[in-house]
């Protein structure tokens, strides 16, 4: 109990105030071992100083503290602000107190004045959203020591809260039409014998379905004849980013491509297609605008991340029946190179890459079912989709 009790004693204690500490157990050894006086003086006011620092913070703070945001989600550029009450819900007056905020990378302090008994402290602050993020805001901490800050009590009060910053977004309206149409009804050119589009009658062979064969003309030429049909398939649209810095000349470049990936990701789903999102680690969340546009505010480049030479394979292995892959990577990997990455994607896929470069003129190349488009900034993209649709 008692070795208990001095850990939560010590606990308070600044690395300042264990060198006071240190240097008081120093001294008084040294002016105890010499008879100096003088050091044993020093000592025990070094020793004072600490035993009253720790008075200031004996006591209970008995707050009620709450955390809100204006909103969780932003754009970037978008104001944010937050609200901070601190209430007392004791029956006495409580002394001052800083209060300690994380926001992201760094922190924010607010002093607390001496509250009376049901009294409440509010302070409003904004935060910086000038780039795509996930920012931590919280847990908030009360603080309470003395003032040369030889002790510090911190008492966690909330939660971290997740402020969401999104990427800029264009709207793609009809522009995206022809590349995310849905293709239900539409024959994809594959022969099928069981299906929705008819295509073309064939002679009956055994193990056919009886029910697909036509009759009329059986009658007319003697042999039995049945119906053959081209593969009809619902639009699966997938989007892959790639997230290695070498595919980017700069950061703007990246927040680029984030943009473009998001903004084409929404309109997909809001058009109610089949979508799915490879950025990152692996797939973001599709079922809903803002949790994609979520997951989209945590992706990064990095030196490890997927490369534009993966992107295909990627597609290929978690979204095997896509009908539409969209490639999005920065202006480095060379167009040779791409095409040759794309030929991984399942055949029968319409493909589009995607390249992205601050400043670039808009460019749309076709290779048979891949087109490569350059884009130059976000306000083209709608524009560089109608030509893709043209051909």
């Amino acid at each position: 109990m008692l070795a208990r009790g001095a850990r939560r004693a010590a606990r308070p204690v600044s690395g300042l105030g264990w060198g006071v500490v240190v240097a008081a157990l120093v001294t008084g050894a040294v002016g105890w071992w010499l008879g100096w006086v003088e050091l044993s003086v020093v000592a025990a006011a070094l020793a004072g100083f600490v035993l009253s620092a720790l008075g200031f913070t004996i006591g209970r703070s008995t707050y009620a503290v709450d955390l809100d945001l204006s909103t969780n989600r932003v754009t970037v550029g978008q104001r944010a602000v937050g609200r901070l009450e601190v209430r007392n819900t004791s029956r006495r007056r409580l002394l001052p107190a800083q209060i300690e905020l994380p926001v992201g990378q760094g922190s924010a302090d607010f002093h607390l004045p001496s509250l009376g008994p049901r009294a409440a402290h509010e302070d409003v602050f904004a935060i910086p959203t000038t780039r795509r993020a996930v920012v931590v805001v919280g847990p908030v901490r009360s603080v309470r020591g003395d003032p040369v800050g030889l002790v510090r009590r911190r008492v966690r009060w909330t939660e971290p809260v997740n402020l969401y910053v999104h990427p800029e977004l264009v709207s793609l309206g009809g522009a995206a039409a022809g590349v995310l149409r849905d293709l239900e009804g539409q024959a994809t050119r594959v022969i099928s014998d069981s299906d929705m589009s008819f295509h073309a009658l064939r002679a009956y062979v055994a193990g056919d379905d009886r029910r697909h064969i036509h009759w009329k003309t059986s009658a007319r030429v003697g042999e039995l004849m049945v119906r053959q049909f081209e593969d009809t398939r619902r639009t699966h649209t997938a989007v892959a980013l790639s997230t290695a810095s070498a595919d980017y000349r700069s950061v703007e470049e990246f927040e680029l491509a984030v943009s473009a990936t998001a903004s084409i990701g929404v309109q997909a789903l809001r058009d109610q297609r089949d979508l799915t999102v490879l950025a990152g680690s692996g797939a973001l969340r599709t079922a809903s605008p803002p949790r994609l546009l979520d997951d989209c505010s945590a992706i990064e480049a990095t030196s490890s991340g997927r490369s534009s030479e993966h992107l295909a394979q990627w597609v290929a292995r978690q979204a095997p029946d896509a009908s539409v892959a969209i490639l999005v990577t920065g202006s480095v990997p060379s167009r040779r190179a791409l095409r040759a990455h794309a030929a991984r994607l399942p055949v029968g896929v319409r493909a589009l890459i995607l390249l992205c470069g601050n400043g670039e003129p808009v460019d749309v190349v076709q290779h048979g079912s891949l087109t490569l488009a350059q884009l130059g900034s976000l306000a083209d993209l709608p524009r560089v989709l109608r030509r893709v649709v043209a051909g």
